[in-house]
């Protein structure tokens, strides 16, 4: 299946697509769960009456974070990004929400002792202790913010919780990887 190659796009009348090999009744049925429609309704808030395209997504992290009643947002940002991660812990307090930041260096960990192949000197992005850190402190959603590629992974298989990212890391393009479609890849 590659649905940016399809030309019917039946899905979008709520028509099955011949190619789809889900299991839709079983993912119906998930979509009833409780846990679920909670997190769906509140998704939808962000979106619905006319709110699409109106909040940049750090206010949509807001709204959602209250609307949700998390006791603790964590960001685990890089620490190339200090600052913003810094004014963003400030913006989701004031507006309400209990928020936290754990830097990629956390712990201090050598460059050795977290990748066995690397000779480097320096400390090293930590993303497990990250996660743990955030963990520990009792964060019920966390927030990555401009992590590595790479560590971004390791950090979501670690972090038990709802997840979700806000900013993701290109140098290159101002941290909008999507501007590489107009500079990079052939039309």
């Amino acid at each position: 299946m590659n649905c940016t190659a399809c030309s019917h796009h039946s899905c979008r009348s709520n028509k099955l697509c011949a190619a789809t090999s889900a299991d839709l009744p079983s993912l119906q049925e998930s979509y009833q769960q409780p846990e679920t429609q909670e997190l769906i309704q509140s998704a939808a808030k962000l979106v619905d009456d006319g709110l699409a395209g109106q909040l940049s997504r750090l206010e949509e992290l807001t709204r959602f974070s209250l609307d949700r009643g998390y006791a603790k947002v964590g960001l685990a940002y890089c620490y190339g990004m200090e600052k913003e991660a810094r004014q963003v812990v400030e913006h989701l307090r004031t507006r309400g929400v209990r928020a936290t930041g754990v830097s990629c260096t956390v712990g201090g960990m050598p460059q050795s002792s977290v990748n066995l192949k690397s000779s480097k000197p320096g400390v090293s992005c930590n993303p497990l202790t990250q996660a743990a850190q955030l963990q520990a402190e009792g964060v019920d959603l966390a927030v990555t913010f401009g992590l590595c590629l790479g560590h971004d992974i390791v950090f979501t298989r670690a972090f038990p919780g709802d997840q979700t990212t806000l900013v993701v890391k290109d140098r290159v393009h101002k941290h909008n990887p999507l501007a590489a479609l107009a500079t990079e890849l052939p039309s």
